[in-house]
């Protein structure tokens, strides 16, 4: 008798507590206790954008004061969309009835009223505070009362007189659209899973990193005050050893070195930033002393851009995309059956659900910063050469 078949199969669910981020969700308030990167600085200007963050619809202006400003796009007047507004020296202006809010939602004027409004300063346009930092402009979108400071990175920090740092926002790795279109967590995950590495980016879609990469590594995996960090062993045959450090920071941050295999510290560190639901951004910042090292990072597929491949080629060739837009907009995560070589998703689930508890009663999740002293945040993450003298790498890197 056959066993087995999937007739009668009933499909499994996803863990939404972990998945979802919208306002009320179990992780999307984890997720609005920390500041999120939502635009690169360049892209706030005196012509209003919308963005969606967190399952938020937000519009963010520049005034001509240079001021950036992150507001609910309703008007409180009577509806109309602030995207449709006029910036001004001090704020917006709706294309309505001419309502002026400032960058924190003061009403500044009403024209249409007697003395531009005698009651103004009783409404309050619904907003965001923001702040720029590396390039980037973030916003916190969690309770007032519990607003920690914008933490920086040492790995951002004194650069040197040839270096610059340089921000992306058009997605990661081997290619894929600028907006991802699935759950965020099926690629926050996949940071803390380095056996796909030498299956999918070498046996699979041939050597699209070093031949380094495409060793099979031992693989250990610990807790740290902010996240979990897999290092990774790989032995070069040469009579040294490659240490890799890779690490997941709450609550989305990506900590991965450059599978070029540059020596020592990570330059870049990389946000998976929910717009909603079943899409998210990646922001990337790096310091290099080339500006375009974040483009030359990007894998081929035998030789071609992800963005150029055939659906053929996409089935022949997939990459992180493809494997993680497989698993559905979002995961069937009830289905999954975790292994032994799975432990590093397992503890990112288990302290993301400590996270909701911790923040559902009241506390603080990790990370979070209060003190100046502690504002600067040690960066783990990199490749570590031990053993005989430092080598040349097996061949050269043809990568993400």
């Amino acid at each position: 008798m056959d066993t087995g078949t999937a007739y009668g199969l009933r499909p499994g669910s996803p863990l939404n507590d972990l998945a979802q981020v919208g306002p009320g969700t179990p992780y999307g308030e984890v997720l609005r206790r920390y500041w999120q990167p939502i635009a690169k600085a360049e892209d706030a200007t005196t012509r209003p954008i919308n963005v969606k963050v967190l399952g938020e619809e937000l519009v963010l202006f520049r005034t001509r004061r240079g001021v950036p400003g992150l507001l609910h796009p309703r008007c409180i007047h009577r509806g109309a969309s602030l995207f449709y507004g006029g910036v001004e020296d001090e704020g917006i202006r709706c294309c309505y009835h001419g309502w002026v809010f400032d960058t924190e939602g003061h009403c500044l004027e009403q024209p249409c009223e007697p003395e531009l409004g005698l009651h103004r300063d009783r409404v309050r346009q619904p907003w965001h505070p923001v702040q720029e930092q590396y390039g980037l402009i973030w916003a916190y979108m969690g309770p007032p009362e519990k607003k920690p400071m914008l933490p920086r990175y040492d790995t951002f920090e004194h650069l040197a007189d040839d270096e610059v740092l340089i921000v992306n926002d058009k997605g990661v790795g081997g290619g894929g659209p600028e907006i991802l279109d699935f759950n965020w967590l099926q690629h926050w995950e996949n940071v803390m899973d380095p056996f796909h590495v030498p299956i999918l980016h070498a046996r699979f879609s041939g050597n699209q990193f070093t031949p380094e990469m495409a060793l099979i590594p031992e693989v250990s995996y610990e807790y740290t005050p902010t996240g979990v960090r897999s290092i990774q062993m790989r032995e070069l045959g040469d009579g040294r050893q490659l240490r890799r450090v890779t690490e997941v920071m709450f609550p989305n941050l990506r900590v991965v070195a450059s599978p070029k295999l540059a020596s020592g510290q990570t330059n870049m560190i990389g946000w998976v930033v929910p717009m909603d639901d079943t899409n998210f951004r990646i922001f990337t910042v790096a310091r290099d002393t080339d500006p375009e090292f974040l483009q030359k990072l990007r894998s081929t597929h035998e030789g071609k851009p992800w963005k150029d491949l055939a659906d053929l080629e996409h089935q022949r060739l997939p990459g992180d995309y493809e494997a993680q837009k497989s698993q559905g907009d979002i995961s069937l995560h009830t289905e999954d059956h975790l292994t032994t070589t799975d432990q590093g998703i397992a503890m990112i689930r288990r302290m993301m659900a400590k996270q909701i508890r911790a923040v559902a009663g009241g506390g603080d999740p990790v990370g979070v910063v209060f003190d100046e002293a502690d504002r600067v945040v040690r960066i783990e993450g990199g490749n570590y050469f031990e053993g005989a003298a430092e080598a040349p790498l097996l061949a050269d890197a043809v990568e993400d």
